[in-house]
């Protein structure tokens, strides 16, 4: 058997600084010498090349844009590689992980994103540990496939399916937890994969790269006082399409009769609305409470268990797609990447 060939895609972010020793800056490092920096690398049975974006990226400037150059990277050397781990910002890694999860329809190849808290040059760094780990998670492959075939999140030992992460914690190395969906792999003495739990495409479909992505969008996280005139000034943006209400609990919210007719105003327009809840874990059960029962009378759609970053990016590759406006509800509600259960 020849050695799994991994393509390495830096976007920018912290994993990718070193710090000057004259200066005391972060400068960005040169992943062609990534081997002489982290010689471990040579230990991981593959073969490593690496890409980076011509000017890399803080990840808070992220874009669809961006996300489309990711997914073109993929593309143009998916026949080449047989895994792809991006180094990317943490603080908007979920958000692109659950976006190319959509972009990457019939993947069945690893794409692992990575990151750290402090730069690869840092006597503490976590960067080494998440990117020698990351590699030889997608260099991992059984009966001549890889075992991984969707879009990952790897970070402080956990593997995490990347449409069911968000960043939890701007201080500690644990920074991304995936509250509705287990592991799917811990690295420890042994690196143990929960095969159970790995997505499971089609292997005779071939890949189809998505790149239309609608920003027309928007977030509301509902709050005790919210104003009749505050809503009205985002359901008026010009161009919107659709809009998250992030709600409380299992998709509750105020049962005021200016509430309830605004959203019915609002969906006649054509804007579809969806229900997401502000908690880190849990399910949005419209019609469990009265408080969410008036919500699905009036044609909301269910977020269910779905992050606020998978809600999000579905939202903008179900528009970009011109998803039918009459199958829009039945397929916000169905996993399509295993984003939601």
């Amino acid at each position: 058997m020849t050695k799994p060939n991994i393509l390495l895609i830096y976007t920018g972010g912290t994993i990718g600084m070193i710090r000057n020793s004259k200066t005391g800056t972060l400068d960005v490092f040169n992943f062609r010498n990534l081997l002489e920096k982290i010689p471990e690398l040579q230990l991981i049975d593959c073969n490593i090349d690496t890409i980076s974006f011509d000017q890399p990226i803080d990840s808070s400037n992220m874009t669809p844009e961006y996300w489309i150059q990711i997914a073109e990277i993929i593309e143009i050397n998916y026949n080449i590689f047989d895994g792809f781990v991006v180094l990317h910002g943490s603080d908007t890694m979920s958000y692109t992980s659950s976006a190319l999860s959509f972009m990457l329809e019939n993947l069945t190849k690893p794409v692992i994103f990575t990151g750290s808290q402090l730069p690869i040059g840092d006597l503490r760094t976590d960067a080494k540990e998440n990117l020698i780990t990351a590699i030889q998670i997608a260099s991992l492959q059984e009966h001549n496939e890889p075992v991984i075939k969707e879009v990952c999140l790897y970070f402080e030992y956990k593997l995490y399916r990347g449409n069911r992460t968000s960043k939890i914690n701007a201080e500690h190395f644990q920074a991304f937890a995936s509250s509705n969906y287990p592991d799917l792999a811990e690295s420890g003495v042994r690196l143990k994969i929960n095969h159970q739990y790995l997505f499971n495409p089609d292997m005779s479909k071939a890949l189809m790269v998505h790149k239309k992505m609608d920003p027309h969008v928007g977030i509301i996280k509902l709050f005790p006082g919210i104003t009749k005139t505050f809503l009205q000034s985002i359901f008026n943006t010009p161009k919107l399409k659709a809009v998250i209400l992030e709600t409380y609990g299992a998709g509750n919210c105020t049962t005021q009769s200016w509430f309830t007719d605004l959203l019915k105003v609002t969906i006649r327009k054509g804007i579809h609305i969806i229900n997401i809840t502000q908690c880190n874990g849990g399910n949005v059960n419209m019609g469990d409470y009265a408080t969410s029962e008036h919500l699905k009378n009036i044609g909301v759609i269910s977020g269910k268990d779905l992050t606020i970053e998978a809600g999000i990016t579905k939202l903008m590759y179900l528009l970009g797609n011109n998803t039918a406006t009459n199958l829009f509800k039945t397929t916000y509600e169905a996993s399509i990447r295993g984003e939601l259960t």
